[in-house]
């Protein structure tokens, strides 16, 4: 049964080349396009990975990751923030929020399917960040 990735982002040229990335190397995606819809859709598609951006409508991706993390039936759940948002600042707080990795926009989708191999394998130490990306 191939893995479940759950694509959080309202920019559908992102969620298109997302898609087809993941879904070329095996996984089967959802989709939410809005915080709301990424917190309904976790419980019931029940994901093995999250790739979250943090401007969202309705409700942001760092408070998404919060409720996440504040869930027992969801805390453990790798989550990828994915996002144009690079300051310091974004980083910390996703950090702090518990993100497993953040990456910046614009991305390579090649490493970013490397990238979503890795931490679903749980081979995050000694993570080496690549263009774009943040580990904490």
């Amino acid at each position: 049964m191939p893995r479940k990735i759950l694509v959080v982002d309202d920019e559908r040229d992102i969620v298109r080349l997302e898609q087809t990335g993941l879904r070329s190397e095996g996984y089967e995606v959802v989709t939410a396009s809005t915080g709301r819809e990424a917190l309904e859709k976790v419980f019931f598609e029940k994901p093995d990975l999250i790739l979250l951006d943090v401007m969202l409508p309705e409700i942001d991706g760092f408070e998404v990751l919060k409720k996440l993390r504040e869930n027992p039936e969801t805390a453990t759940i790798p989550v990828i923030m994915l996002t144009a948002r690079s300051e310091e600042a974004d980083v910390a707080k996703g950090w702090k929020g518990g993100a497993d990795l953040y990456i910046t926009k614009p991305f390579e989708l090649d490493e970013l399917m490397e990238t979503v191999q890795r931490i679903l394998e749980g081979d995050v130490e000694n993570f080496p960040p690549g263009p774009g990306q943040r580990n904490f």
